[in-house]
């Protein structure tokens, strides 16, 4: 039976029902991210120290002058005791000109006199020398050697003052230098007395020693008992020399009379004997050898005046060996006394940690001499 439905709709059975659509994804949504860092974030950065706080840079020492101011090695010293040289010729070489030529004209004088007195400058002259000759001679020679004594400490007080204001790049001229080395001479000197009587007690003892046992025909004993007995006094006087190295440098620039720079020289000294020995051994190894080397021609051009026998020609032969020498001297002089006041200065900074005091002494600048200056007379409490 057919069911007429309502006007205007097909009349049939109702459409059949299929299965609900399978639920998915609602439409233009993918699937949901997987969990992951933040977008705009990549992975954490590895441990380590905060940014901006690398290894602390290598800082170079402070070195306001002609050495770092931190302890020396053996070319810093060298170096700058050639350093303040060339730094302050005029000063340097001029003083020690002044000083040398003086010493061998006064030497000279006291070597020639007697000989003059006399009229011993003929070569050929084959008569015995009178005992006066000699006497004079050894007067006039020891005269010699004591003022060479003498001007040498001078020389090395005033080269002490140049290299002391070198540390720090200051220059000086050779007014200022007498002026600051004016108030020292007499401590000085007396130091330069003290240590000549001193060598010449020690030598004396043992010439008089070996002399008397010559004397009494004991010839054996005077050899195996001179012989050691000369190699000890070597060896005390080089130790002597060693330990009081510093003396005349702690009156110039500490301004310690005698005896408290001898004391002080011992103290610094004491730590550090074999270097500050080895290293004086070494200076005097250079310096008689450049002395030779610049020498040399000056002794050889001497030798040819002998060939004459006459007066002036011994007269001449003798000044231009003389003239040699003064020039080797005034070359190595300076070198010698710079090595000495730097191994002082090295001395201090290892045993006193000077190089602090100095490199707070050397933000002031070369120019602030009087601080500089003062700065030599700290001492550690």
């Amino acid at each position: 039976m057919t069911i007429d439905g309502p006007p205007g709709y097909p009349v049939g059975p109702p459409p059949a029902y299929g299965p609900p659509p399978a639920y998915g994804p609602p439409p233009g949504y993918g699937p949901p991210p997987g969990y992951g860092p933040p977008p705009g974030y990549g992975p954490p950065p590895a441990y380590g120290p905060p940014p901006g706080y690398g290894p602390p840079p290598y800082v170079q020492p402070a070195k306001p002058g002609i050495i770092p101011l931190r302890p020396l090695t053996l070319s810093e010293i060298f170096n700058g005791a050639v350093g303040y040289v060339r730094s302050n010729p005029k000063a340097t070489l001029g003083l020690t000109a002044i000083v040398v030529v003086i010493i061998h004209a006064v030497t000279l004088i006291a070597t020639l006199t007697p000989l003059a007195a006399y009229g011993r400058f003929d070569t050929e002259r084959t008569d015995e020398v009178p005992a006066g000759v000699v006497g004079a001679g050894l007067a006039s020679m020891s005269g010699g050697v004591l003022v060479s004594w003498l001007g040498g400490m001078l020389l090395s007080g005033m080269l002490t003052v140049i290299v002391g204001r070198a540390v720090f790049g200051s220059p000086i001229t050779m007014g200022e230098t007498w002026a600051k080395i004016r108030g020292r001479l007499w401590p000085l000197l007396g130091l330069a007395l003290l240590e000549g009587v001193v060598s010449a007690a020690l030598i004396g003892f043992v010439v008089v020693l070996v002399a008397a046992l010559v004397a009494f025909g004991n010839v054996t004993a005077a050899v195996l008992l001179g012989f050691p007995l000369a190699l000890g006094v070597l060896a005390l006087m080089t130790y002597l020399y060693t330990v009081v190295l510093f003396a005349p440098v702690l009156i110039v620039l500490e301004r310690l009379p005698v005896f408290d720079a001898i004391t002080r020289s011992f103290a610094l000294v004491r730590n550090g004997f074999w270097r500050v020995l080895g290293i004086r051994a070494l200076t005097f190894l250079v310096v008689t050898i450049v002395a030779g080397a610049v020498g040399a021609p000056f002794s050889i051009a001497s030798q040819f005046f002998l060939v004459s026998s006459s007066g002036v020609a011994f007269l001449a032969s003798t000044a231009m060996a003389s003239f040699g020498s003064a020039i080797g001297q005034i070359i190595t002089a300076p070198f010698s006394a710079g090595v000495i006041v730097l191994l002082y200065t090295d001395r201090r900074m290892r045993a006193e940690a000077f190089d602090l005091v100095l490199q707070t002494g050397a933000v002031g600048g070369p120019y602030a001499v009087a601080s500089t200056d003062n700065l030599w007379l700290t001492r550690p409490r």
